[in-house]
């Protein structure tokens, strides 16, 4: 079958050339390239501004976004380096200035923006930025009153991080050297520009990774840096700061700026310093104060020590004047003893006399004749004990042949039953005394002590002077 001629209008079967064209079809590649030079050519550096939307970051590190306004949208896509150099982390909504060159992406037939370089647009989008990073973290109790810890009253070992070439470093060290000179660790770090955040986050994670009691382990730390625009402390107000300081084990002091200043750090910290001098002197007590409380102190104290004793001797004066004079205690007794002193006075003179008429009376009672009368009778009554003794010796019998028998306990025997209870006997002759042993086979009773009689005393004359 023969292959139709081309025809002008278009309706051919098979392509051909047209008469005086030379040109040869493109490849839909070729069309790309030119597409793509064309434009890179045209377009080789652009900035464009416009609100984020649809960011999101790829596996290799490659950052892709669009770029949009009320009515265009433009694709943009950001190459692992320069998106790793980012002074902020991109979001929906923000609105920013993106400088790069234009390109195509034949792979989908589009063209899109290659950005070198991501910047906010404004102060105005820095601090949207600023506000919704605040509320994100917010939510999660970074910033809570309740996170907050007391800082110690003294601490021993104070760290600082911060540059340690500026001046912050110097007025905190000077302010402590005139308020109480304390220990002071250093760790430097940016604290401005790229990689600022990041070291600033180490250092406070590194403070607190030192064990409990290690001696570089800071009681305090003071996370310190001097005024400067909102851009040159956005490195404090970075994320990974944030949550370095809220999560940090060792109390913490933000003095980031000057008074008006105000950083997410601050929200974040234990403690807000208007400046890094002030962090100073919050930091650590007056020792010129402290000596005077000291001393304040001890004068209470002995102040308190001699109270008592003053209020005791003020209530002992009070009641030794309430008491009654010692001669008055004593007056009623002196009194008394002078009575009783007089009565035995007059007691005794009176019994004196009373004895003496007494003995005026006796005395005239008395004569020789009834003294003589009364020792003769006593003679006599001694002279008829003496022949009453005589006749009842026991030793007289043995002079004249008697025998008198004593027991063991030296008692006198005067019955045969009472000597066979004895277990040996006495035998008290004139010449002296024999003993005699028990006899044998003589069954001995049971003695029974018979009882003594006594003599019985004659009657007692009445006494003439009774």
């Amino acid at each position: 079958m023969p292959v139709p001629d081309y025809d002008e209008d278009g309706g051919g079967l098979v392509a051909k050339g047209r008469p005086g064209d030379n040109a040869e079809p493109l490849t839909v590649s070729e069309l790309a390239g030119m597409l793509k030079r064309t434009v890179e050519d045209r377009f080789g550096f652009v900035r464009l501004r416009g609100e984020l939307s649809g960011v999101k970051r790829a596996a290799s590190g490659h950052l892709y976004c669009c770029l949009k306004d009320e009515s265009a949208v433009i694709d943009g896509v950001m190459w692992r380096g320069p998106a790793a150099a980012l002074a902020f982390r991109p979001e929906d909504g923000l609105e920013v200035v993106a400088s790069g060159k234009l390109t195509t992406y034949p792979g989908r037939s589009k063209y899109q923006v290659v950005i070198d370089k991501l910047e906010l647009a404004g102060e105005g989008a820095l601090l949207a930025l600023l506000e919704k990073l605040r509320q994100r973290l917010g939510a999660e109790g970074l910033f809570s009153p309740e996170r907050k810890r007391p800082l110690p009253y003294l601490p021993a070992t104070i760290g600082v991080v911060t540059s340690p070439t500026g001046a912050v470093i110097r007025d905190i060290l000077h302010r402590l050297a005139d308020r109480f000179p304390s220990r002071v660790l250093v760790w430097p770090v940016l604290v401005q520009g790229n990689g600022a955040a990041e070291q600033v986050a180490a250092a406070v994670r590194g403070f607190s990774a030192l064990p409990e009691g290690h001696a570089l382990r800071p009681d305090l730390v003071i996370i310190a840096r001097g005024g400067g625009s909102i851009e040159d402390l956005w490195s404090f107000n970075e994320e990974a700061v944030v949550r370095a300081i809220a999560e940090s084990a060792i109390p913490t002091i933000s003095a980031v700026g000057h008074e008006t200043d105000t950083t997410l750090a601050d929200h974040a910290a234990d403690r807000r310093a208007p400046t890094p001098t002030a962090a100073a002197e919050i930091a650590v007590p007056v020792l010129r104060e402290l000596r005077a409380t000291l001393v304040d102190f001890a004068v209470r104290k002995q102040r308190c020590a001699l109270r008592p004793v003053e209020l005791g001797r003020e209530r002992l004066e009070a009641r030794a004047k309430r008491l009654p004079q010692p001669q008055a205690l004593l007056a009623p007794q002196a009194q008394k003893l002078d009575d009783l002193s007089e009565r035995l006075r007059r007691g005794l003179r009176d019994r004196a006399a009373q004895a003496r008429e007494r003995l005026q009376h006796d005395n005239a009672r008395l004569s020789p004749s009834l003294l003589r009368h009364r020792v003769e009778r006593a003679q006599d009554r001694l002279t008829a004990s003496g022949r009453v003794l005589a006749s009842i010796n026991p030793s007289n019998l043995l002079q004249k042949g008697y025998v008198r028998v004593t027991g063991t306990d030296g008692r006198t025997l005067v019955e045969a039953a009472m000597a066979k209870a004895e277990p040996a006997l006495t035998l008290h002759f004139r010449d002296g005394p024999l003993e005699v042993a028990p006899l044998a086979g003589v069954q001995r009773k049971p003695r029974s002590v018979a009882p003594v009689k006594r003599p019985v005393a004659p009657p007692r004359q009445d006494d003439l002077f009774g």
